[in-house]
């Protein structure tokens, strides 16, 4: 075999290899909110079918997401969502919730991944090939995308508690700690939704206890 031939071969095995690999993306959202699931994604994309205009899910505008969301569940090899339950924040903390919801979106995806890259600076602990990258929800396109799903997904949960209940204002703020929502939970006191360990919360309780007392 010549040095021509044995270099050629090398090649085409490593092209092999490299189409061979099924690289999950995985992000969240929802750390921030005081209110509702930590929600995460998990996404393997078909390389053989780009999809143009993936980004940050934060630089994206909500109708931009929506249709991008729409392509990347029509597309992506496989795609799954994650997620903890506020209690799970209570009993775990927030970090660790996280983790676990990043775990159950990529155990939840019907093809296992050969490597998973997590956005952020650490990976759960668990058995998949991983790494961690900060900001990779800008700079990769699996990581986008499921930045995408993951926010589309907390969105829409988000709408449906603002139908439950109105006068919170969940539509216009998704639960995010803003002066009218905390002026909101001052005013009405938390739902069992909201996540009782995280201290504007626990802040309003004992507002709403003291102002019980005295009255």
């Amino acid at each position: 075999m010549s040095q021509l031939t044995a270099m050629s071969e090398l090649t085409a095995m490593s092209q092999l290899k490299a189409t061979s690999q099924l690289l999950a993306g995985v992000d969240e959202v929802g750390r921030g909110p005081l209110v509702g699931d930590v929600v995460t994604a998990a996404v393997i994309l078909d390389p053989q079918h780009k999809i143009a205009g993936l980004a940050d899910s934060k630089k994206l505008s909500e109708k931009k997401r929506d249709i991008l969301a729409a392509e990347i569940k029509q597309y992506a090899l496989a795609w799954s969502i994650g997620r903890a339950s506020p209690q799970e924040i209570d009993e775990l903390n927030i970090l660790h919730a996280t983790m676990l919801a990043m775990t159950r979106a990529v155990q939840g995806l019907s093809i296992q991944p050969t490597h998973v890259m997590v956005d952020g600076n650490r990976c759960p602990k668990w058995d998949y090939s991983s790494e961690a990258i900060i900001k990779g929800d800008g700079l990769i396109a699996e990581i986008s995308a499921a930045s995408i799903i993951a926010k589309v997904t907390r969105d829409k949960e988000m709408l449906v508690l603002d139908e439950q209940y109105p006068e919170y204002g969940f539509a216009k703020h998704k639960g995010y700690p803003t002066a009218y929502h905390l002026a909101k939970l001052a005013e009405l006191g938390p739902l069992p939704q909201y996540r009782m360990s995280f201290k504007p919360v626990q802040q309003s309780l004992v507002m709403r206890d003291g102002q019980l007392a005295g009255s």
